[in-house]
């Protein structure tokens, strides 16, 4: 299993720095919780490990190679769900799914897309539009990809915004289930929740 590691990453924004000298190693079954105060560089860093900004210095490998180097096959194996809910407001929840899913390489038939909305607890709204699903229905459908994808890495940024208590012990569950098949977990939050893992490490930016 490949390894995720950041290597003496710095992040500058305009004239400000918001993070420099961040190290990392993560590991199969591992978990990462990434903290700190709003503006300290939590997203950026996200953005980071997605390949979507790229580090004013450092590197950032998986398997021990630089993740630009590795293209598609980086991006084959990583997930990030950033901390908008990207649904869009006219399709359905079940449209949703499958169209985002798609979009990030992965096919969902409809069979299986309703059984994992049904499971997020959208069961009998999955073919409403998403317009009419309050703000914790809309995030549902957007973490609903993690039941459907098949990606080692997830990176979530505030998963658990807008949700109840029921969908936070849910996605607790969904989450210790992927760390115990070896898979990996970089995640920001700003409610208090604990997940088993083999390996749990908490990065604070200042």
């Amino acid at each position: 299993m490949p390894t995720l590691q950041g290597i003496d990453l710095t992040c500058i924004r305009g004239d400000r720095k918001l993070f420099s000298g961040i190290h990392f190693s993560l590991d199969a079954g591992g978990l990462m919780q990434v903290g700190g105060p709003n503006g300290s560089g939590k997203t950026s860093l996200l953005r980071m490990l997605c390949g979507l900004a790229i580090p004013a210095h450092g590197e950032i490998r998986w398997g021990g190679s630089e993740i630009r180097s590795l293209g598609g096959a980086y991006y084959a194996d990583m997930t990030y769900l950033g901390h908008l809910s990207g649904v869009k407001d006219d399709l359905t929840a079940l449209e949703n799914l499958r169209i985002s899913s798609a979009l990030a390489g992965t096919e969902v038939d409809a069979s299986k897309a309703h059984d994992a909305l049904q499971l997020m607890g959208l069961g009998g709204r999955d073919l409403l539009p998403a317009k009419v699903l309050s703000q914790g229905q809309r995030r549902r459908v957007n973490l609903a990809r993690l039941l459907v994808c098949n990606t080692v890495l997830w990176i979530l940024d505030e998963p658990l915004t807008a949700l109840d208590a029921a969908a936070v012990k849910l996605m607790q569950g969904v989450m210790e289930r992927h760390l115990e098949k070896g898979g990996m977990i970089v995640m920001t939050t700003h409610q208090e929740i604990e997940i088993a893992a083999a390996a749990t490490q908490r990065l604070q930016l200042a």
